[in-house]
């Protein structure tokens, strides 16, 4: 799968934002580490499985390169397993064995990058505009040795030629169901689905834009419940299948913010 755009050095980047990223070992000094709280074992263990070392390794990429890049927020570190890994790897239930995923504004690679650990069979393409999520999204692929999964530096709805047929779709925390469902489910084919991982808002977004979300060719959104049986707090994820093909929407200027993620990864 293509890339777009062209991705900056690390030194490029570093520049950027202002911090010593290419010292790696004053980085592993002060940076915060995320290791895995017992009393989370069990269920990390049930979801990853044989690939929970490669969870952690994931995790420990969050918790030292992602808060010097500023992607995950430092108070996030102590609680990246619960809030984010877990929440992420819950929504596995609902992508089939082997599928297509392309994760939308994929920020430090949640959900992407961790659907693409549990299961190499997958074939996931994290789409993210901003260089420095970019570069941190390349080398983590890197890192963690995942041939199948490519980072395309782009905006959703900039790709619609690069996909079009994706079998699942993702966006956590990007935008509201309305413009989530306009630049994402023109990524999938006829019949894929959209997985917006959504909070104690899903239900009023659900009841405030089912009627735009028809009209963008999407089916009735369901809300579903990941990993009840495993995690404390369920991930919230809204459904919506794309039943037919309709014109890509293309947001005013202003609204045009997908991919545009929160730093907290």
């Amino acid at each position: 799968m293509p890339t777009c755009g062209r991705l900056p050095t690390a030194n490029a980047v570093a520049r950027e934002i202002m911090l010593p990223v290419t010292d790696q070992s004053y980085a592993d000094e002060r940076a915060p580490t995320a290791p895995l709280p017992p009393e989370l074992s069990a269920a990390a263990q049930r979801l990853f499985g044989d690939r929970l070392p490669l969870a952690v390794e994931y995790a420990e990429a969050l918790a030292t390169d992602g808060v010097v890049r500023g992607l995950i927020g430092p108070r996030e570190a102590p609680r990246l397993w619960d809030r984010h890994l877990l929440n992420c790897a819950s929504l596995t239930e609902l992508v089939p064995s082997g599928a297509s995923v392309v994760d939308v504004g994929s920020g430090a690679g949640l959900p992407g990058i961790v659907l693409a650990v549990i299961r190499p069979d997958r074939t996931v393409a994290l789409v993210e505009p901003l260089a420095r999520r970019a570069v941190f999204l390349s080398e983590t692929v890197a890192r963690l040795n995942l041939s199948r999964v490519t980072v395309v530096r782009a905006r959703a709805e900039d790709s619609t030629g690069l996909f079009g047929s994706a079998d699942v779709v993702t966006a956590r925390a990007v935008a509201p169901l309305d413009r989530l469902t306009g630049w994402c489910l023109p990524l999938a084919k006829v019949g894929g689905r959209l997985l917006a991982v959504k909070g104690a808002s899903a239900a009023d977004e659900v009841a405030l834009y089912r009627g735009a979300v028809h009209r963008l060719g999407g089916s009735e959104p369901v809300i579903r419940s990941c990993g009840a049986d495993v995690l404390a707090v369920p991930t919230t994820v809204v459904e919506v299948v794309r039943s037919r093909a309709v014109e890509a929407n293309r947001p005013a200027a202003r609204d045009r913010r997908s991919g545009g993620r929160r730093t907290r990864g």
